[in-house]
């Protein structure tokens, strides 16, 4: 299968092309997205990176998504690019949490804390129990940085600022680079492989936080 993937839930983004088959899921290549531009870029970049390899969108086979947590506004475009391309083609769509992304790229195994800057002095937290290559997800959560859990498990993270945090308070840290759409490709693949997607109507973002709009929002007054 063909597999497209994407993950536009950062400051810079990214779009993958990968040949997945069986236990395998070859990434052909990574095309980086610059960050506040990805409404315009997203969709011909996708038709570039198809064309530079021989490709037409009936070839692809299937979509990978990064779903969140991250930017609002990023993650709407690139769900929307998906949803759009998923539809059309009625092929299937595999969600991943940037979360588990992060779990997986770091060695640690047993129970594991995967954590994101989430700004404002916070953290997107992800508590999983890993195994070999699997991930079993416990719990998400968004906590203050002085808040971190500090027992049983390793905290591993891409983001500077949560690693000092985490290590002023004792935490075990494993860092490690901020996981991208080749990453989202394999996770997505090892999903659609077991059968897990979505439809276009189902497929949505994980937020975590809520939007300004809904924390600022003024309580409708009755009449």
């Amino acid at each position: 299968m063909l597999l497209l993937a994407s993950d536009t839930s950062g400051k810079h983004g990214s779009i993958a092309l990968a040949r997945c088959e069986g236990d395998n899921c070859d990434v052909i290549e990574v095309v980086a997205l610059a960050g506040g531009t990805f409404s315009a870029q997203l969709v011909p970049q996708i038709a570039a990176l198809l064309r530079k390899h021989g490709f037409g969108k009936q070839d692809i086979g299937g979509f990978a998504v990064a779903s969140g947590p991250g930017s609002f506004t990023g993650l709407r475009v690139g769900l929307a690019a998906i949803k759009g391309l998923a539809e059309v083609l009625n092929k299937p769509i595999a969600t991943v949490s940037l979360l588990e992304a992060v779990t997986m790229a770091g060695c640690a195994r047993g129970r594991v804390i995967a954590a994101l800057d989430a700004g404002r002095s916070e953290a997107y937290l992800g508590e999983y129990e890993v195994e070999a290559s699997e991930a079993r997800l416990i719990a998400e959560r968004l906590v203050s940085l002085a808040e971190l859990p500090s027992a049983g498990a390793t905290l591993v993270t891409p983001d500077l600022s949560v690693a000092e945090a985490a290590r002023t308070k004792g935490i075990k840290v494993e860092e490690v680079a901020r996981p991208d759409s080749a990453a989202i490709a394999r996770l997505g693949w090892q999903r659609i492989a077991a059968g897990v997607t979505v439809s276009p109507q189902e497929l949505d973002a994980n937020y975590i936080r809520r939007s300004d709009a809904e924390i600022f929002a003024k309580p409708a007054t009755s009449l």
